[in-house]
Order: structure tokens, then sequence, then C-alpha cells
């Protein structure tokens, strides 16, 4: 048997799985806030998403793995799409100051611990990456109209 007709009868096995969940929560339902029937529905149905979701993310990160230790070209690539990120991560976490900001209504994150030196210095190094990257796609879209030209 075909791989392909394998993985076409195992999604209408979820399919349909994922259906017979739904409506049967659906027939369960009430307005009485103490029913155990329906709270156990509701929590099968998270739980079945939950083995979906976390199947899914580990056979798209499988597949992604597998596609790029197969081509040299698509690894280099990756490779150098997450160094690029790195590099500018470091960068903006260089460039943030950890002091915390003033403004009105700080002491209460203060206060509650919400709002310290390290989570300062990292919503600086958001920020500080947000506003690097920004510049770099400005100066790419200004310079591609003229290497297009010089070509």
């Amino acid at each position: 048997m075909k791989l392909e007709k394998v993985l076409s009868i195992l999604m209408y096995v979820l399919l349909a799985v994922s259906a017979i969940l739904i409506v049967s929560m659906m027939m369960n339902l009430s307005d009485d806030k103490a029913d155990a029937t329906m709270g156990t529905w509701i929590n099968t149905n998270l739980s079945w998403s939950y083995i979906l979701l976390g199947a899914s993310t580990i056979i798209a990160l499988v597949f992604a793995l597998i596609h790029t230790f197969s081509d040299k070209a698509a690894a280099k690539k990756g490779l150098t799409a997450l160094v690029f990120a790195g590099v500018v991560l470091v960068l903006a976490y260089v460039l943030a100051s950890d002091a915390i900001p003033q403004f009105y209504g700080v002491d209460k994150f203060v206060a509650d611990g919400s709002l310290t030196n390290t989570v300062s210095k990292w919503i600086g190094t958001t920020l500080y990456a947000t506003y690097i990257l920004l510049f770099l796609t400005i100066i790419a879209i200004a310079v591609a109209p003229l290497t297009r030209l010089l070509k």
C-alpha cells in the first residue's frame, strides 16, 4: 500500500474521531454549571486537541529536519538564517539597558515582582531587535531596485 494511501486513511480516521468527540460534546451541553458530564466532554475534547497539536508539531519538526539534512542548500540557508537571527539577538541584548523605566504606575509592577531588571533587559532586547530588523528591511527595500538597475 502506498504511503499516501495510508496517510489519507489516517487523516480520515483522525477526522472521524474529532467529529465524534465534537458531536458528543454538543449533544451533552447543558445550562447546568454543576453538570459533570459537560465538564468531562470539554476536558476530553481539549485533551484530544492537545494530542493533535503535539503530534502535528512533532511531525512538522521531524519532516523539516529530514528535509534540511537531505538537502545541503536548504541546510545552508537555514543555518545562515539562524546565525543572522542570533547576531541580531546578541546585538540587541548588548544595546539594551536593564534599568527599570520610570512611568506612571511603575511602582505597582515593581512591587508585585512582574517588572524586574531582567524583564526590563529582555523588553529592551525585543524592542532593539525590532528596530534593527525594521532598519534592515527599509535598507533592503531601498537597495533592491538599485541593484536591479545595476544588473
